[in-house]
């Protein structure tokens, strides 16, 4: 599984014009299942993110964690973190799971943040979505169950 994470201040989801998920502070998510992933790689995700020392503590150090600040996770499916853009000028997305397998994926993971004491929202899987959020930091981090 790949994920990107955001610090975020707030973030919010939205499908036609309506907000479905917000969170904040805490983590903006955006999660791509891949081809061969397994709920063994979710379970490791969510385990990883939500020990993931990267909020500040009283020094101003990124020493806390999600679960230490009592943080909230958005997490939203992001298929195009599987794009392939090694050749031409149009990424590829062969990588990534089947719809059906990458949804159950992102549900679970989602579950599995929650169950790691995260209040979690969610977009809505494979919709048109529009995410708004204030990074805050800027803190963005690039994981990937595979490396």
């Amino acid at each position: 599984m790949r994920a990107l994470l955001q610090r975020v201040t707030q973030a919010s989801v939205s499908v036609d014009g309506q907000r479905i998920g917000a969170c904040g502070p805490g983590l903006l998510i955006l999660v791509c299942a891949m081809q061969g992933d397994t709920q063994a790689e979710a379970d490791h995700l969510a385990a990883k993110i939500a020990k993931l020392r990267i909020f500040k503590d009283e020094a101003g150090k990124m020493n806390r964690s999600i679960t230490d600040i009592g943080g909230s996770a958005l997490v939203v499916s992001q298929f195009t973190l599987a794009a392939d853009t090694s050749r031409g000028n149009r990424p590829g997305f062969s990588y990534a799971a089947a719809p059906a397998q990458a949804e159950a994926l992102y549900e679970y993971f989602a579950a599995q943040m929650a169950a790691q004491g995260v209040a979690v929202e969610t977009g809505q899987f494979g919709a048109d979505m529009q995410v708004e959020l204030l990074n805050d930091g800027p803190v963005t981090i690039w994981m990937d169950t595979a490396s």
